[in-house]
């Protein structure tokens, strides 16, 4: 009888990994036995994790974290490119900064990142690319066009370097998160919870946890077929596009 191989550790990294959305799926990979490198502004990764303090809008701070997580756990074969900011009012009142800040990190950023990290990933022949992206940047959503326009963009981006990298085995693929319970939704009034529930078919908010399943379903073997896809995790939200 001859006994099943254990599934390899990989070295992943995970931006935005503190809370939220990025912290589970962190926490999804660690919990695999993966090697996870955790980026954020201020520091606090999950248990497990190796926390490295980064600004992804500064060239600089990415490579010194690459550099870190590379020495720590190798080349990073799983990138997770999930850190994002908002800054939300309406068009004729967006400022040039609320523009470019949220294009700067939320798009030019993964650029930075996926750039960096397919470097090591073309030297292996093999690797696995994820965008966060959201519902928003398929649906778009009043007093959110800096940001509707940075999470479309990632589609573009992922689709584009399917295309360039497939052939040495390295996937992109686009994970599109509705409305999640985070810091952020449980701010909003009962009414707006309400509204926002009634307009979801599954009628109830996502978890941290169920978006970090489509994460690390699209960075394991059994998804080595899928490159270019955009997932939704909206419970329904945006279904059709």
């Amino acid at each position: 009888m001859t006994q099943e191989s254990e599934p390899q550790a990989r070295s992943v990294l995970v931006t935005g990994g503190s809370r939220g959305i990025g912290r589970a799926i962190a926490e999804a990979f660690v919990a695999q036995g993966d090697r996870v490198a955790v980026t954020s502004r201020g520091g606090g990764a999950p248990a497990g994790a190796l926390d490295l303090t980064c600004d992804i809008t500064d060239p600089a701070q990415v490579e010194a974290a690459f550099a870190a997580a590379e020495e720590a756990h190798g080349p990073v074969e799983v990138l997770v490119a999930n850190a994002g900011i908002t800054k939300d009012t309406l068009l004729l009142r967006m400022s040039e900064d609320d523009w470019s800040t949220v294009i700067d990190t939320n798009l030019t950023a993964s650029y930075r990142l996926a750039k960096r990290a397919s470097k090591g990933m073309l030297r292996l022949r093999r690797g696995r690319i994820v965008f966060i992206s959201s519902v928003v940047g398929l649906l778009g959503n009043p007093g959110q066009v800096n940001y509707a326009a940075s999470k479309a963009g990632l589609v573009g981006m992922a689709r584009s370097i399917a295309r360039e990298l497939g052939s040495r085995s390295i996937t992109a693929n686009v994970v599109a998160p509705g409305f999640v319970e985070t810091d952020m939704t449980a701010e909003l009034t009962d009414e707006q919870q309400a509204a926002i529930k009634a307009s979801v078919p599954l009628q109830r908010y996502a978890s941290p946890q169920e978006v970090a399943s489509a994460v690390t379903w699209l960075a394991s073997d059994g998804a080595a077929y899928v490159t270019g896809a955009v997932v939704p995790v909206d419970g329904g939200l945006g279904m059709g596009h």
